[in-house]
């Protein structure tokens, strides 16, 4: 499944609840604003509430918008179940293998994987589970991630990116004034959090990250 990934939201409740908002207000807003994807994580929540998180999201996106479930392999195949549009499952190096999850989600679910090393991004090519995409980070020094790898900056990301045939998506304390750069350096998009999600005015900042892009 391809997915536009040019403008990627990562979920943070806490940060959505700092300036008094739930998860889903924050990216119903986004989705107005122009994000061509979703990141549901919910790293602190029970299953349960990340379930009903994930199917409450899926039924405020349009169409065109994927949704795509952090971690939990169980979440996403409980959530499809349900009814709830989800395209794929955004995986870290210490989940599951990917060949695995394939046997789990089909052939026309989205993996994606992170991705810090060049061993790392080569293994994600040969990996028979067919990972759909990579997310190359951290950009920068992140609090929404504690245990992110050392900031790669610009060139750090372009090198990795340039080394891989998979689509690479940059993460990492990402704004939208690093956009344009990360075009530019070949990402096929940029996963932001903090920067939606903290803003006074998600559906302003989700525009302004898309126009940043270029999508406008």
């Amino acid at each position: 499944m391809s997915a536009d990934l040019s403008v990627y939201l990562v979920t943070d409740a806490a940060v959505a609840a700092s300036r008094g908002r739930e998860v889903v207000e924050v990216v119903a807003e986004a989705a107005a604003g122009g994000v061509t994807a979703v990141q549901v994580r919910e790293k602190e929540a029970p299953a349960a509430d990340f379930l009903a998180t994930v199917v409450a999201v899926s039924e405020v996106l349009p169409e065109h918008v994927a949704l795509i479930v952090n971690d939990r392999v169980d979440v996403f195949l409980a959530a499809r179940a349900r009814g709830a549009r989800v395209t794929g499952v955004h995986l870290g190096q210490a989940d599951l293998p990917s060949a695995v999850v394939r046997e789990l989600v089909g052939p026309e679910a989205l993996i994606g994987l992170s991705a810090a090393t060049p061993a790392e991004l080569t293994a994600a090519e040969l990996d028979p589970g067919r990972v759909g995409y990579v997310g190359i980070g951290v950009l920068r020094a992140t609090t929404t991630k504690p245990d992110a790898p050392p900031p790669l900056g610009i060139e750090g990301f372009e090198r990795l990116a340039r080394s891989t045939s998979l689509p690479a998506v940059a993460i990492g304390g990402i704004t939208s004034a690093d956009l344009p750069a990360l075009r530019a350096a070949g990402a096929a998009g940029a996963a932001v959090a903090s920067s939606i999600c903290g803003a006074a005015d998600p559906r302003a900042a989700a525009r302004e990250h898309a126009d940043a892009w270029g999508l406008a």
